[in-house]
């Protein structure tokens, strides 16, 4: 893979993470256009370093929220321990669950259970879907679709202290459907966390922490595919790309949603969409 086409997808990768119009589907539609790749399996390392850069960017971003429900991780595990002493004892427990932060962890991990489960579930769907333009042309379209329902989506105030576990579980839910490709993950889960009545700058938050865990977790899945495969200096730069373009990104989309702007991005997916799905039938 040449420098240029790393930088190209790191820029595709970085902008399409975070942007509600699907890194996966704008990644198979342009291997497929150009035939990035074609004829070797490194790609999977290629994409594991791409995935870790907008990881890098997230955690650029959220640092002090992602130290703070560290921090609150560890304290919920003392407060488990003293409570299993409390009770031999016969004493009182404490609350574990007390603190915005400790709460917005256990959903975290709540909505992480069904998305790994749907991942592992539809991994191989995903991946046929990825090797044609139709499907992640479709998919664009149904992407399109939510965003039009998001960008009229009325205003919500749910925070940590007043959500509950099952908008977790249908956010996991959601997430875990945006494996296919032309899916956006962002716009999925961003556009149910609204539906649900979620504040718009605690659903942004949301939607990208969250990601991390599925993000390491696909990551980890094909691991072992990447294993012995050579490492070419242009998946470096792609991974440094892919970085600094998702951080900018999340930025972008923290404006998007105040303003409530989505409207734009829906016309784009549902032309994306269009055209991937009439080049299915023109480009072999």
């Amino acid at each position: 893979m040449s420098i240029l086409q790393a930088i190209f997808l790191g820029v595709i990768q970085g902008l399409t993470e975070f942007l509600p119009v699907s890194s996966s589907g704008h990644l198979a539609i342009f291997q497929n256009l150009f035939h990035i790749g074609e004829g070797t399996q490194d790609l999977f390392l290629f994409d594991i370093l791409l995935h870790l850069g907008t990881l890098i960017a997230i955690f650029v971003v959220y640092h002090k929220d992602i130290w703070k429900m560290i921090v609150e991780t560890f304290g919920m595990i003392g407060d488990i321990f003293a409570n299993i002493g409390h009770v031999i004892k016969k004493e009182e427990t404490v609350k574990v669950i007390h603190t915005g932060y400790r709460k917005f962890v256990v959903m975290v991990i709540i909505s992480t259970i069904p998305t790994g489960i749907l991942g592992i579930l539809m991994k191989d769907i995903s991946e046929a879907a990825g090797k044609t333009l139709i499907m992640p042309g479709i998919f664009l379209l149904i992407t399109a679709g939510l965003l039009f329902v998001a960008d009229r989506a009325p205003e919500g105030n749910k925070t940590p202290k007043t959500s509950t576990y099952l908008d977790s579980i249908i956010v996991g839910i959601t997430q875990g459907l945006a494996t296919l490709p032309g899916i956006s993950r962002s716009g999925t889960t961003i556009t149910t966390l609204l539906l649900c009545g979620f504040e718009k700058k605690y659903a942004v938050k949301y939607s990208f922490i969250m990601s991390i865990p599925a993000v390491l977790g696909a990551c980890v899945m094909e691991i072992k595919d990447a294993i012995g495969m050579k490492f070419e200096i242009s998946y470096l730069v792609g991974l440094v790309v892919s970085a600094v373009v998702g951080y900018i990104a999340i930025k972008t989309m923290l404006v998007v949603v105040r303003k409530k702007k989505y409207i734009v991005f829906s016309i784009y997916c549902l032309i994306a969409g269009l055209v991937a799905i009439i080049g299915n039938f023109f480009i072999k």
